[in-house]
């Protein structure tokens, strides 16, 4: 590996720490209430970017919320704070909630900040460019880790193309300074990751893209229909213990995605993290471009989306899905119904 990616590497190793710095006070502060921990997944990645904003901006703390935000290099270890006790709600992908409940734990989505996964999957220029799908038997895919949403995805691609997700071999490569060094360093033929990373690889040209659900139109090749994507979810009995904080967040959520529909360049690079391993603005907001019809316009979670995210991950599951008459258990607009926002 060169010096210059190993400087970037090293860099990125430090993004969380970086990302949370230099947050802006509030134009109106108000008296914190409540402390909340929520988890996020896919480091450095647009996947949560509403949270970041609504926090950054101050919505939050206009709300009575002091939030406290954990950055995590997938959705599996994200969730793992979540179930531990160590963050109070979780930032991730949809199809999280099918595993949980399977598993007998009810937790719900109640703010959807995006209405795609927002993820693509591309091939390393490093290893001759695929003719087919089935040149791609037996390459290693990396992946943020299994059992997350990079993981399921993928292996709907897959299956989509004529492979068996068990034709590959999945490596967990993190969503940042793991995806990178696993990629340049000839350890994962194909990577799976969301924006602005993969957007970065594209442009760099070390990858070639061969499939993305960052849009409608990628999403619906995919699923026959919408998606969900990421989403604010936590434990029913959490909802229900602390209603008001459900609804400060919603209202913090739908603040800042109404904010990001108008917010020019100057805005977005004053507030939104930029990983330290992409130096070039021009790319970073091009990636953030391409993401921006996909953030959710109100924070609603609809039934069709769900369904047909439920209908997908039922065909990659390792175990017996989850029953279709529970999807309503999933998710709740009650406290989007009552946002002030």
């Amino acid at each position: 590996m060169n010096r210059q990616r190993r400087q970037w590497l090293e860099w990125a190793c430090l993004a969380g720490v970086a990302s949370t710095a230099a947050m802006p006070a509030a134009s109106q502060p108000v008296a914190v209430t409540q402390p909340v921990v929520v988890a996020l997944t896919a480091r450095n990645s647009y996947y949560h970017l509403p949270v970041v904003l609504a926090d950054r901006l101050g919505f939050f703390r206009q709300h009575g919320l002091q939030i406290t935000l954990v950055a995590h290099d997938s959705g599996a270890a994200g969730l793992s704070s979540v179930l531990q006790g160590k963050a109070d709600v979780l930032a991730g992908a949809f199809e999280h909630l099918f595993e949980l409940h399977r598993r007998g734990q009810a937790f719900q989505a109640f703010v959807q900040m995006a209405d795609t996964p927002m993820l693509s999957m591309g091939v390393s220029t490093q290893r001759p460019a695929p003719r087919s799908w089935q040149d791609l038997r037996s390459a290693r895919v990396g992946v943020s880790a299994l059992e997350s949403a990079t993981h399921w995805t993928s292996s709907q691609w897959l299956l989509r193309n004529g492979l068996r997700p068990d034709e590959v071999k999945f490596v967990e490569v993190g969503t940042s300074a793991g995806a990178l060094g696993a990629l340049w360093d000839g350890h994962i033929d194909v990577l799976c990751n969301p924006d602005p990373l993969m957007h970065w690889l594209e442009v760099r040209n070390d990858i070639r893209l061969i499939a993305e659900a960052r849009s409608h139109s990628g999403a619906q090749q995919m699923a026959g229909g919408a998606l969900p994507g990421g989403c604010l979810m936590a434990r029913e009995g959490f909802l229900q213990r602390h209603s008001q904080v459900a609804v400060a967040l919603v209202d913090g959520v739908v603040q800042a995605l109404r904010w990001l529909q108008t917010a020019g360049p100057t805005d977005l690079f004053r507030l939104v993290p930029v990983a330290p391993w992409m130096a070039d603005r021009a790319v970073y907001l091009g990636a953030l471009d391409k993401l921006r019809d996909a953030f959710s316009r109100d924070g609603r979670i609809h039934d069709e989306p769900v369904f047909n995210a439920w209908r997908l991950h039922a065909r990659v599951s390792a175990a017996l899905p989850m029953a279709r008459e529970r999807l309503p258990r999933l998710y709740t607009n009650a406290y989007n119904l009552r946002s002030r926002s």
